[in-house]
């Protein structure tokens, strides 16, 4: 059995031998801090979080790509693993997408929550090869293809040529942090401190980057600072935006200064072929058009962006023996048991 995990901030994508994607959760686990027993995990602990009562904790505990809290994230994988998988007698192989720029000590983690589930080989791979692969660019040419994914911890720049990264950055700057600036945006402008899932459901219907209304909004609802009862108002794209920008500015400039490093010859291909945007980010709205006229480089949207990294995991099965040879970035920590 043959396992790809898209391990995100936010989100965990999980794909199973050739069926594709199976289960697509988020990173959340719920444990009752009185008998240290997990709860639940996935959907139903985030549906928990802020209406839990104190005894469970509602954690995530993976925060910036990288695992802030190894026993619960072994826990969380586990669980998820076996909800998708069942209870395998045979003992699957499994590929882990990591950000391309992680530290030995964040590799060895994810190995580690990886083998606890009773895997008998882990594989990582990076987040920007995996998700040309789910684009099904052939990256084995020498063309240079530029991938931008915007996860929900981390914003992975890289321009990928002949079965290799020839530049790469890595930014903590995603979806997390998006919606820790419109909750300080709105704590400021009115005085309501808004909610995390707030944030974020405001943040997917009415985000619009490339040409933000004043006249088109909707409402979000929090808490009154002052009088600590709650409250709403009225928030307009062109908020959202003054939201955003600086965010999504020190995304540009990561992706300006990944091309500066790049071979000239490289830079035309990338010209002439767009950049890929894939992740959960790529589909706020208006963002393609917007980082296409700030680049002067056509950007596109992969097709289903959000599933586009855990696709091109379950894809680096078939092509083992070219990453394992031609891959010099790839890490494949391998681990045999029994």
């Amino acid at each position: 059995m043959d396992i790809g995990i898209d391990l995100g901030t936010a989100n965990i994508i999980i794909t199973k031998n050739k069926k594709g994607v199976v289960l697509n959760e988020p990173s959340v686990i719920a444990f009752d801090k009185r008998t240290e027993r997990v709860v639940a995990v996935g959907t139903e602990a985030y549906n928990m979080e802020g209406r839990a009562p104190s005894y469970i904790a509602v954690v995530h505990p993976i925060a910036d790509g990288v695992i802030s809290d190894d026993v619960l994230t072994q826990a969380m994988i586990r669980e998820l693993i076996w909800s998708a998988a069942g209870h395998p007698i045979v003992k699957p192989r499994i590929i882990i997408c990591v950000p391309s720029l992680i530290t030995e000590v964040e590799k060895r983690a994810i190995l580690d929550a990886a083998m606890s589930t009773g895997s008998r080989r882990v594989h990582l791979i990076q987040e920007p090869l995996a998700a040309l692969l789910g684009a099904k660019i052939h990256i084995e040419k020498p063309v240079g293809n530029m991938v931008v994914d915007i996860g929900g911890g981390t914003t992975d720049v890289a321009v990928v040529s002949m079965n290799g990264i020839v530049t790469a950055r890595t930014l903590k700057i995603a979806g997390n942090r998006f919606d820790q600036s419109i909750i300080r945006y709105v704590q400021n402008k009115y005085g309501i401190l808004l909610g995390k899932k707030s944030a974020e459901e405001i943040k997917i219907s009415l985000c619009n980057l490339y040409n933000p209304r004043e006249d088109a909004t909707g409402t979000v609802k929090g808490q009154n600072l002052r009088r600590g009862l709650p409250d709403q108002c009225d928030l307009s794209e062109a908020e959202l935006f003054e939201a955003l920008e600086e965010d999504i500015t020190a995304i540009i400039e990561m992706i300006r200064r990944t091309l500066e490093e790049t071979p000239p010859e490289l830079v035309g291909d990338i010209c002439q072929n767009g950049i890929l945007l894939t992740g959960g980010g790529a589909l706020m709205g208006g963002l393609e058009d917007y980082f296409s006229r700030a680049l002067g480089v056509s950007c596109r949207k992969a097709k289903d962006p959000l599933t586009c990294v855990a696709r091109g995991t379950a894809a680096a099965f078939s092509k083992k023996q070219i990453l394992r040879d031609g891959f010099e970035r790839i890490d494949g920590y391998q681990q045999e048991r029994g």
